[in-house]
């Protein structure tokens, strides 16, 4: 039985990013019919940001831990098993201020354990075997050849870290312009905006039924 573990981080509940990752969980769960969805939503249950006691505890035998490494592990200890009993992996991630949401980051410094889910010397991680999708929300458009090329701290950024958690299949899937509905300065981007949303809408239906 094959388990997806669906992580959302948008503080928006209509947000494009929860939506083609919803559709992407659905089609999963239709191609899986003994699959199970593990949905974990960040916004409605931040993860802690990561604590010296948290640190300490992961190099700290169980019987030498303080009550307050202790009470940090557990913490992490949660998010790490989940991510291993997972054999995919889903994430969907808005683009605030040209980078991850606080709490996604929050998710990684607590999952990201070196000697148990990062293998400093090159061998498998938690990830390895398993296919990671990012589906990403952005207000504008950042691909080659746009103003804002360069200034994606999202993608560079999680390719970098999925793969040093051991993933090699790792696929982005982008929905841009998503601030042309709104801004009246972008109006004439809408078609470019359905347009990202409808591709982004295909792919995610296609790397859920692979």
């Amino acid at each position: 039985m094959s388990t997806l573990l669906h992580i959302d981080s948008s503080v928006s509940p209509g947000s494009a990013s929860r939506a083609v990752a919803g559709q992407f969980a659905a089609a999963w769960a239709d191609s899986h019919a003994n699959g199970t969805v593990v949905h974990r939503d960040l916004a409605a249950t931040p993860p802690p940001h990561i604590s010296w006691d948290g640190v300490t505890a992961s190099m700290t035998p169980d019987e030498a831990r303080t009550a307050e490494q202790t009470a940090a592990w557990q913490a992490r200890e949660e998010l790490i098993s989940e991510l291993e009993a997972a054999d995919s992996v889903l994430v969907s991630v808005p683009m605030y201020n040209w980078s991850i949401t606080s709490t996604l980051k929050a998710w990684l410094d607590n999952v990201i354990a070196i000697g148990r889910t990062v293998d400093m010397t090159g061998g498998p991680g938690v990830l390895t075997g398993k296919p990671v999708t990012v589906i990403t929300a952005r207000g504008g458009a950042y691909g080659p050849g746009t103003p804002q090329e360069g200034n994606d701290h999202q993608e560079p950024y999680l390719r970098h870290v999925f793969g040093a958690l051991g993933a090699t299949d790792i696929s982005f899937i982008h929905v841009e312009l998503t601030m042309a509905a709104i801004n009246p300065a972008m109006a004439e981007l809408v078609p470019l905006a359905e347009q990202s949303r409808e591709a982004a809408e295909k792919a995610a239906l296609a790397r859920a039924a692979a």
